[in-house]
């Protein structure tokens, strides 16, 4: 798939053969920033048009063995893996056997930020009070199930769609709330949205309570009170993908994938085909495209 002009969808095309040892893509999910960049909104530009979008993928090395891959540019600077064949990113992480393809790409870029706020960059506290914010989203609903599986004492899941709410109940939460409605007191604060929601967590926070922000989905930029981050001592700590080496990156990757395997962590996605992704691409859900 081509992204022939900013702003529009991808379309089927040719790109140039990969020039190295590429990968034979089994599955490539479709993420937020692959929109970003394919607009032309993403802060670190694209690459040059036309390009092959796509930010990770996983894939059959030439041994055979089945790798997750992203960063290195792909998707963002050079061409993506929405396509037949893709050169790897700099991290290469090994799939876990039994794993799905499409469910493994699904937990990459979008479950990692699900799953690593809470297990790695601010680890949970067993008496923690989590509210996740964007709950209905692919990182919500990890980051729901990371909560349970991690300990925490009390899950509260947050969105604007009441229906989708009830859905992930079952995913881990104590309870639901839609964003402009009571969040209780948290002690931990999942956000990958910003903009007003941060703000009303702010405002419901409880002393001393630690927010992750990852996202900004609602709004770029939120205003917080001086008096309620003073107030309250509140520790705020921004989270990325692209800060985390490497190395941790390959590791939790491997945690993350088993736990679903194991049945801890359920994601639901809907798998499309490269000459569906056109009329898919602005569609909800978790969509992963496989060649």
């Amino acid at each position: 798939m081509l992204i022939t002009e900013l702003g529009r969808p991808p379309q089927a095309g040719e790109a140039p053969e990969p020039d190295g040892e590429s990968l034979e893509v089994l599955a490539a999910a479709l993420n937020p920033i692959d929109r970003a960049v394919a607009s032309g909104q993403f802060y670190g530009g694209h690459p040059p048009l036309p390009f092959v979008p796509g930010c990770e993928c996983v894939g059959r090395e030439a041994g055979g063995r089945i790798v997750w891959t992203f960063g290195g540019g792909l998707g963002l600077v050079r061409n993506g893996a929405m396509a037949e064949r893709a050169l790897p990113g700099s991290v290469v992480a090994e799939v876990p056997d039994g794993a799905d393809p499409a469910l493994a790409a699904a937990l990459g870029i979008a479950g990692l930020a699900g799953w690593m706020p809470l297990a790695w960059r601010v680890p949970l506290r067993k008496d923690d009070r989590v509210l996740v914010l964007g709950a209905t989203g692919t990182a919500g609903r990890v980051a729901l199930q990371a909560a349970r599986l991690l300990g925490a004492a009390h899950v509260v899941a947050a969105g604007r769609d009441p229906e989708l709410l009830e859905r992930v109940r079952s995913l881990g939460a104590d309870e639901t709330v839609t964003l402009d409605g009571d969040l209780g007191s948290p002690t931990y604060i999942f956000d990958p949205l910003c903009g007003e929601p941060l703000e009303r967590a702010v405002a419901a926070a409880a002393p001393g309570a630690r927010i992750v922000q990852l996202g900004q989905s609602a709004a770029p930029a939120a205003t917080l009170p001086s008096a309620a981050v003073r107030g309250k001592q509140l520790e705020l700590y921004g989270y990325s993908n692209f800060a985390v080496p490497p190395e941790i990156l390959v590791e939790h990757y491997g945690r993350l994938v088993g736990h679903a395997l194991a049945g801890e962590i359920a994601l639901e996605v809907e798998r499309v085909g490269l000459d569906e992704l056109e009329e898919s691409w602005d569609r909800r859900g978790k969509l992963v495209v496989c060649p």
